[in-house]
């Protein structure tokens, strides 16, 4: 297996040589045989990490005792951190599991960072590498669930992928490494032991090979989603469109294509909704219908979808501008100059007659009943009809900042329309530049 092993290193991760490699250690059979075999073929300098995470007493310091021993007779840098693993899952209201994986790779990044080091080596094999696969299956994962664990994600390298438990053990067995047991591993109260102890061992009978079998299916399926992600980029070259730091998404173009849901899930599966039903409705929902996922917002505006990433500022705040200020820099980046003159502008930039100003001015969002009297035009406007007749969506209407005199009269809808009321005419002594930044 070594001589395998080095020959895999070679042929996919060339560029692990002569570079300083963080192993992440727990003491098991996988993580030891990984370090032992980093160690023997000497092509890079290896540290270990290992994370306590509390969870089995005693047993659990001992793991941690058991690495550092190893990495003492080996020669190799350690690192090692101990979590209330228990605590936190509570605090978060989350699986231990998924607190613990948190955990693990917040600090395995930190490491990176702070120690001069290139890359994070796991130690996931083929065996771990089925068992996601059934693990997603039984959770309706989409085609990027069925393509197995990456052997490259960002700097984090799997180079035992490969390998199936059994060479591992075998490899121990014949080099005679010691390794830590994790008792925990033989209960079938998680999800992955179930499948690891109940249903792997039932499609080894049924087929011996599944592993190899398996691994030429993984293989397939990523050729099948390279096809997949470059006829998803063509779609949103020509339905996708950026509007500041908000998607837009033609609604009429992902509906001209033959399984409209499919493309938009692609489109959007990134978004981390969940609620897909819900998201598909929206091709044919009325405007002003709304999804939200953890971190995202998905509006039907008229012909199109708009996402946009949702924030956790108030939009009720006022914010005011005293007389002497020449620049602010929240919620947003004004500067005031007086001038002598009117030089070219555009909507980042207006010129008011600064006598008309009654300190403080201030910065808000809309509010009922609010009217402008838009520079160009005729009259006076409910400010909605305005939005309305300039096609602004929903989020562009909550996303706008009005500057208001201290009598809350509109000066601004800032980025779109000056008032006219404000307007430097002949008579006007005193010019007053203000320029969003």
């Amino acid at each position: 297996m070594q001589k395998k092993f080095k020959e895999h290193i070679n042929t996919h991760f060339p560029f692990l040589k002569d570079k300083n490699l963080l192993v992440a250690v727990s003491g098991g059979l996988d993580s030891i045989v990984l370090a032992h075999l980093l160690n023997s073929i000497k092509i890079a300098t290896i540290s270990l990490a290992h994370c306590n995470f509390k969870l089995r007493g005693k047993d659990s310091d001992l793991d941690e005792e058991f690495v550092k021993t190893f990495a003492e007779k080996n020669g190799n840098s350690i690192f090692t951190i101990s979590f209330e693993t228990s605590k936190e899952a509570l605090k978060q209201k989350t699986s231990t599991q998924i607190v613990a994986r948190t955990l693990r790779y917040q600090w395995f990044q930190k490491l990176l960072t702070t120690n001069n080091l290139d890359y994070i080596l796991t130690a996931h094999h083929a065996d771990d590498n089925l068992e996601t696969f059934l693990i997603n299956l039984t959770r309706g994962s989409g085609l990027e669930g069925f393509t197995g664990i990456p052997a490259i994600n960002g700097n984090i390298i799997r180079t035992l992928l490969p390998f199936s438990r059994t060479e591992i053990l075998n490899f121990a067995k014949t080099h005679k490494i010691n390794w830590r047991e994790d008792t925990s591993n033989a209960s079938t109260k998680y999800v992955r032991n179930k499948i690891r102890h109940k249903i792997i061992p039932v499609l080894k009978e049924i087929n011996p090979s599944v592993l190899t079998t398996f691994a030429n299916s993984i293989n397939h399926l990523k050729e099948v989603e390279e096809i997949v992600h470059d006829k998803i980029a063509d779609i949103a070259k020509a339905a996708v469109s950026k509007e500041n730091e908000n998607l837009k998404i033609d609604i009429q173009k992902i509906k001209e294509l033959g399984n409209s849901k499919a493309y938009l899930y692609q489109l959007l599966k990134e978004y981390h909704f969940t609620q897909w039903h819900d998201v598909y409705d929206l091709l044919n929902a009325q405007s002003g219908k709304q999804v939200f996922s953890k971190t995202h917002r998905l509006l039907k505006d008229r012909k199109y979808l708009l996402l946009s990433k949702i924030e956790n500022k108030p939009t009720t705040e006022t914010i005011a501008i005293k007389a002497k200020q020449t620049v602010i820099t929240q919620p947003l980046n004004l500067s005031f100059q007086e001038v002598k003159e009117i030089r070219a502008h555009d909507k980042q930039t207006i010129y008011v007659d600064k006598d008309l100003l009654k300190y403080p001015l201030f910065l808000r969002k809309k509010q009922i009943g609010d009217y402008i009297y838009p520079l160009g035009l005729q009259g006076k406007k409910k400010l909605s009809k305005y939005f309305k007749d300039e096609k602004f969506s929903l989020i562009d209407k909550e996303n706008t900042w009005l500057l208001c005199n201290a009598d809350n009269a509109i000066i601004w809808a800032i980025g779109h329309r000056q008032d006219r009321r404000f307007m430097v005419k002949t008579s006007t002594k005193s010019y007053l530049k203000i320029t969003k930044l």
